[in-house]
């Protein structure tokens, strides 16, 4: 899928996500800030409005190829690492 939105997440700055209600803010924060309605979204992300409403609000079953498809096109990404909080203590 080719964005045709700047890529990264535009304040340069990382956001762990730990919830689905999490990841839903930062995408209605994105959203919002490339001046885009969640119809907008929704048509560009050839899906329906009722998935960009659930995932903004967090429905914790939402289709994870979807969300990794829109995030792409808000010009985010998900990358997963190991906490630091646990490489310091790995047994507990």
């Amino acid at each position: 899928m080719v964005s045709r939105f700047p890529p990264g997440n535009l304040n340069g700055t990382e956001t762990p996500i730990r919830s689905s209600v999490e990841l839903g803010a930062v995408v209605r924060e994105q959203r919002k800030h490339l001046a885009l309605t969640q119809l907008d979204l929704a048509g560009l992300g050839n899906t329906g409005n009722r998935f960009i409403v659930d995932l903004e609000s967090g429905k914790p079953t939402v289709q994870l190829q979807k969300v990794l498809d829109l995030i792409d096109l808000l010009g985010l990404e998900l990358v997963l690492r190991t906490k630091a909080s646990w490489l310091a203590n790995p047994s507990s």
